[in-house]
């Protein structure tokens, strides 16, 4: 199946998602670990097209996300970088999506900058991630008030 980059964009502005997990880590110096996600979600008769897309940026993986739901996902920073960024630069997306993605990189660039290993770093992405997306601004409060305990 060859794809062409601009109806991927078309695709994701539909079916896509940049997302930006902050869960607490005891394991990490700040307590919180920033996990960045691309994010693609189909129903197990699209499959293949999960594969397809897979291909086509040359990394991610397959798996299920929920019973009869696929998602190809990209987590690592480096395959952001590389393949993601760059797509979505080029092949701009068009809709509302568009400024979820602007954020991301806001955000990857933080990272790539080793932000996210500093309480003000992680703080700082909060503030951005907690505007993408339809996301939990009660939920990234609640993140802040306790980064702020351990790091007073």
């Amino acid at each position: 199946m060859k794809i062409n980059p601009y109806w991927v964009s078309g695709f994701v502005d539909g079916e896509g998602t940049f997302y930006v997990g902050i869960n607490r880590n005891d394991t990490m110096k700040v307590k919180f670990q920033v996990l960045p996600e691309f994010r693609i979600v189909q129903h197990e008769r699209d499959i293949k097209l999960l594969y397809a897309l897979k291909k086509y940026f040359g990394v991610g993986v397959v798996r299920v996300n929920h019973d009869t739901r696929y998602e190809l996902r990209v987590r690592s920073l480096e395959h952001i970088n590389k393949f993601i960024i760059p797509h979505f630069d080029k092949y701009q997306l068009l809709t509302q999506k568009k400024f979820d993605f602007i954020k991301f990189k806001e955000i990857i660039k933080l990272m790539n900058e080793n932000k996210h290993l500093s309480p003000e770093g992680v703080k700082e992405i909060i503030m951005i991630a907690s505007k993408m997306n339809r996301q939990d601004k009660v939920g990234a409060l609640k993140i802040l008030e306790e980064l702020n305990s351990y790091h007073e």
